[in-house]
C-alpha cells in the first residue's frame, strides 16, 4: 500500500530545522556566558563544571527511553512535550539567582532536548520518500551543526548588549515557532505494537548512561584514577550489563541491541559515531585556540568558525548525489579521509600562525563532516523498519552523543597533560606555578598579574603543542574509521525492511 508524500512535508521540515537549531545553540552558547554567570552567582569551579555538563549528562541518558516513548504515544506528541519542557527550562534559566538553580535549569533543558533530538530525526522517514530523505536529513543536520558556532556568535552579541540570562531567552522565540509549526504541520505517527515502558529498564538506562557520561566528563579534570571517576565508570558497566541481560528477554527492549543486527544500521551508526568523535575533537580545541592564542573574543570566535559551516553547507548539497552515484561505501570513507586531512593539517599549527591557515582546515573539516554524517544517518534510519524508527533513532543519537563525550574527555585529557608537562614555570613561586599549570587561561592570568611575558609565550607554545597532539589523534582515528567503514559498510542504501510486527504501523492525521 503506497501513499502520496504529505504536501506539507517541506513546511514541516522547517519546523524540525528550527527545533534542531535551538539544540545546536544550547550546545555552545552557555560557554560564552559562564564567566559572567559564575562571577555574579558566586559559582565555584565544581559548580561551573556541572553547569556545563548537567545538560549533556541528562541529554544522553534520556534519549533511549525518549525514542520508545515516541513509538508508543506518538512522535509528534512527544516532540511537542520536549519542546514544552525546553521552553520551561529556558524561561526558568533566564531568571535564576543561584548556581544550583542554573544546574536545575540545565537539567530541564537536557530532558527537553532528549525528547526533541531523536524524535525530530525519527519522523523524517514517515514524511519523506527515500529519494528526498537525504535532502531533508541534510537540512536537519546542517541546522544542528550550524548552531554550534552560532552559539558563541549570538551569545557574544547578547552579552555585549544584555545580561547573561539573555542566552536562555534567545531559545524562546525559536521554541515557540517550533511548537506552532509542529502543531499545524507535522502528522502524527506511532507504533501501536510498542510495549509499555518498564520502570526498571528505564531506570537502568538513565542511571547507567548518566554514570558513564559523568565518569567520562569528570576524568580530565579529576584524573582517571580518581575514586569518583572509577566508581562512576564501574557503576556504568554494572548497570548497563544488567540492562542488556534484562532486555535480551524482552519483546521490545528500551536498549534494543537487536537493531545492531541490521548490517546497514550497525555500520552506518558506527560511521556516524566516528564522524562525530572526530568533529567533536575539532570543536573542542578550536574555540580555545582562537580565544587564548589568537586573542579573539566570543563573537570573533564564532565568526571565525564560519568557514566550517560553509564547508558543511556545500557538503550537505553534494552528499545525496554522490551517494546515488558512488554508493555510501565510497562516500563515507572518503568523508572520513577528508576529516583526517583537516585534522592532520591542523596538527601542523604553530603558535605564530595566522587565522588563514586555520580557516583552510576548518573548511575541510566542515566539508568532511557534512559529507559523512548525512549519508551515514540516512543509511542508518533507512535500514530500520518504520515501526522501530523512534527506538532506532534514539540508539543512533545516544551513541553519537556518547562518542562526542568520549572525544572531548580523551582529547581534553591529552591537551591538559601535554600543557602541564611543557609549560615552563621555573622561577615562579610554588602557588603561582601550580595555578598556571591548570590551563592556558590560568597561565595567562598569572602572567598578567606578574608581568611575566615569558610565561605567556610558554603557555601559548605548550597549548598549541597539546592541540596539535589532539588533532593528530583525531586524524589517526579518522583514518582508522575510514578503513573500517570501507571494509564493512554496505555499498548502497537498501530499502527499509517491512515492520517487524505483522500489525500495520498507523500514521495518524494531525489533530490540529
Amino acid at each position: 500500500m503506497s501513499t502520496r508524500p504529505d504536501p506539507r512535508r517541506w513546511w514541516a521540515l522547517g519546523a524540525l530545522v528550527a527545533c534542531m537549531l535551538v539544540l545546536g545553540f544550547d550546545g555552545t552558547i552557555l560557554n560564552v556566558a559562564l564567566p559572567a554567570m559564575a562571577a555574579q552567582l558566586g559559582a565555584d569551579a565544581a559548580e561551573q563544571t556541572w553547569i556545563a555538563d548537567s545538560y549533556l549528562v541528562v541529554f544522553a541518558a534520556l534519549m533511549l527511553p525518549a525514542g520508545l516513548l515516541g513509538d508508543r504515544f506518538g512522535r509528534r506528541r512527544m516532540l511537542l512535550a520536549g519542546l514544552g519542557i525546553f521552553l520551561a527550562g529556558s524561561l526558568f534559566g533566564a531568571f535564576v539567582t543561584s548556581p544550583g538553580q542554573v544546574i536545575a535549569a540545565r537539567v530541564v533543558l537536557g530532558a527537553g532536548a532528549a525528547l526533541i533530538m531523536p524524535l525530530a530525526m525519527s519522523v523524517l522517514p514517515s514524511l519523506f520518500p527515500a529519494e528526498e530523505r537525504s535532502k531533508a536529513l541534510g537540512a536537519v543536520s546542517a541546522a544542528s551543526a550550524l548552531g554550534l558556532p552560532l552559539g558563541p556568535l549570538v551569545g557574544g552579541w547578547l552579552l555585549d548588549h544584555f545580561w547573561w540570562g539573555s542566552v536562555f531567552l534567545v531559545n524562546v522565540p525559536l521554541v515557540v515557532l517550533g511548537i506552532a509549526a509542529c502543531l499545524f504541520l507535522l502528522p502524527e505517527t506511532r507504533d501501536p505494537a510498542s510495549p509499555r515502558l518498564s520502570a526498571l529498564s528505564t531506570a537502568l538506562t538513565v542511571t547507567g548512561l548518566a554514570a558513564l557520561v559523568s565518569g567520562v566528563n569528570e576524568g580530565p579534570s579529576r584524573g582517571w584514577s580518581s575514586p569518583l571517576v572509577i566508581g562512576a565508570l564501574a557503576a556504568s558497566v554494572v548497570l548497563i550489563t544488567a540492562l542488556v541481560l534484562r532486555e535480551r528477554r524482552a519483546d521490545r527492549p528500551v536498549l534494543d541491541v537487536t537493531l545492531l543486527q541490521h548490517r546497514a544500521f550497525r555500520w552506518n551508526t558506527l560511521a556516524a559515531a566516528l564522524v562525530t568523535f572526530a568533529l567533536t575533537g575539532l570543536l573542542f580545541v578550536v574555540p580555545q585556540y582562537l580565544q587564548t592564542i589568537q586573542g579573539q573574543d566570543a563573537f570573533g570566535t564564532g565568526l571565525r568558525m564560519m568557514p566550517m559551516m560553509g564547508g558543511l553547507l556545500v557538503a550537505s548539497r553534494a552528499a545525496g548525489p554522490l551517494v546515488k552515484r558512488l554508493g555510501s561505501r565510497v562516500v563515507i570513507p572518503g568523508a572520513l579521509l577528508v576529516l583526517a586531512v583537516a585534522a592532520l593539517t591542523g596538527s601542523r599549527t604553530d603558535a605564530h600562525d595566522g587565522y588563514g591557515f586555520a580557516a583552510l582546515w576548518l573548511t575541510l573539516a566542515g566539508f568532511g563532516f557534512g559529507l559523512g554524517i548525512i549519508p551515514a544517518m540516512d543509511g542508518a534510519l533507512g535500514a530500520l523498519p518504520r515501526d522501530r524508527a523512534g527506538s532506532g533513532s534514539g540508539l543512533l543519537m545516544t551513541l553519537r552523543q556518547l562518542s562526542g563525550a568520549v572525544g572531548v574527555a580523551v582529547l581534553g585529557s591529552l591537551i591538559a597533560g601535554s600543557f602541564a608537562g611543557r609549560l615552563d614555570t621555573r622561577g615562579l613561586p610554588p602557588a603561582a606555578a601550580e595555578a598556571a599549570s591548570d590551563s592556558v587561561v590560568a597561565a595567562h592570568a598569572v602572567a598578567a598579574r606578574l608581568g611575566d611575558t615569558a610565561l605567556a609565550r610558554s603557555a601559548d607554545a605548550a597549548f598549541v603543542h597539546g592541540m596539535d597532539l589532539a588533532l593528530l589523534a583525531c586524524g589517526i582515528g579518522a583514518v582508522a574509521a575510514a578503513l573500517l567503514t570501507a571494509a564493512f559498510l554496505p555499498g548502497r542504501p537498501a530499502a527499509a525492511p517491512p515492520p517487524t510486527d505483522t500489525r500495520e504501523v498507523v500514521p495518524l492525521k494531525a489533530d490540529a
